[in-house]
């Protein structure tokens, strides 16, 4: 026999990551809001790094006092980054004239368990282990049909006035009602995670002839490495086990340094689409994408889960401004549906121009594929 249950809620928000529960906690002081992921908890994911401006974002939802307190449980603090790019010269870039202080070098994991714990102290109607079965619109609302990914015969209805699609890179709402999402590369990333034996507390990036390297230190003495290369420029096989990932990394001087002292601790934990793409469509009938489900950058970048945060704001903002939820009218959605595209549009522009930037930079493999690619 099939359990279902239901709810009613002003804004269903799919997807429990940075983005969507950064957008939870905003919204739930003016909406009745439902956070619903497929993932019963967090899992370890690659891209630690938090931007110096997230300060604001911390002070302006409230949290910013208990975030600190969090050190070396969630975060440590990123004194900046030692580069090898463009010259097989170091040259160190640090925070000390950002405005907004020093950065985070973050557990993911742990931080998306803050966030998560944050949303559920905001709100009741938080379901975790629930996946996005079907959707459909009808008498001015979304009837979203979740099964549970635990319990085989269970399902979840939820009846919405509007959907915020937070589910990442998938952007599994929007791929249901049929938008699709276009990639500007083929970037992947090949990372792990090893014990940390290093003195110095930068990151590190290193160019190499089919891609480029990173390492930085975490909390609790761990550290992060990952190659970044194009999915066609590398065998498979380079791509499957933890001594195909150390032979490659040995060939970074950078890197070898680094796993020398640490070679036997390393776990390896896979790949993961690093490219960026973009929604052809980031908002319409009543519904928005959100962070990676709108727009997924480059790690180069470092901006992708601060990229997250701000937008959930900056759509929190316009939700409240053009009161769409309560009052919607024809005027004031086509309104927000203009500005909200508008301000996704105008991010997605500025970053292509920046990754352009610093990609043609590095000059020293003209006749390498990955590098031609991106001048």
């Amino acid at each position: 026999m099939e359990i279902t249950q239901s709810n009613s809620v002003d804004i269903a928000i799919i997807g429990g990551g940075v983005a969507g529960c950064t957008a939870a906690i905003a919204l739930s002081n003016s909406y009745n809001v439902a956070l619903i992921d497929k993932l019963s908890e967090p899992v370890e994911r690659v891209g630690e790094c938090l931007a110096p401006a997230a300060r604001r974002i911390f002070k302006q939802l409230g949290l910013l006092d208990e975030f600190e307190k969090k050190i070396n449980e969630i975060h440590q603090r990123n004194n900046g980054m030692q580069s090898y790019w463009g010259s097989k010269n170091v040259q160190i870039v640090d925070p000390l004239r950002n405005p907004d202080g020093f950065g985070w070098q973050l557990n993911r994991k742990e931080f998306e368990s803050f966030l998560r714990k944050k949303a559920v102290e905001r709100s009741p109607n938080c379901f975790w282990s629930y996946q996005l079965f079907q959707c459909k619109f009808e008498n001015e609302h979304w009837v979203l049909t979740f099964a549970s990914t635990n319990e085989i015969s269970k399902k979840k209805v939820i009846r919405a006035k509007f959907v915020i699609d937070a589910s990442g890179r998938q952007s599994h709402f929007a791929k249901k009602i049929g938008v699709e999402r276009q990639s500007v590369d083929k970037l992947i990333s090949i990372w792990a995670t090893l014990t940390n034996e290093e003195i110095s507390t930068l990151s590190t990036i290193s160019a190499s002839q089919s891609g480029w390297w990173y390492t930085a230190p975490l909390p609790n003495k761990k550290r992060i490495m990952a190659f970044q290369t194009d999915s066609d420029l590398i065998e498979h096989a380079q791509l499957k086990t933890k001594e195909a990932f150390i032979n490659l990394a040995l060939c970074n001087e950078q890197m070898k340094t680094i796993l020398e002292k640490s070679k036997n601790s390393i776990q390896f934990n896979g790949i993961v689409a690093a490219n960026s793409t973009q929604l052809k469509q980031v908002t319409g009938q009543q519904w928005a994408a959100l962070g990676d489900a709108a727009i997924s950058f480059d790690p180069l970048s470092s901006q992708g889960m601060f990229n997250a945060m701000a937008n959930a704001l900056q759509l929190t903002d316009l939700l409240t401004e053009h009161q769409i939820i309560f009052q919607p009218n024809s005027e004031k959605t086509n309104q927000f549906q203009r500005e909200y595209s508008e301000q996704v549009n105008q991010i997605w522009k500025h970053y292509l121009h920046h990754k352009r930037i610093f990609y043609s930079q590095e000059l020293r493999w003209s006749n390498s594929e990955f590098w031609k690619r991106r001048r």
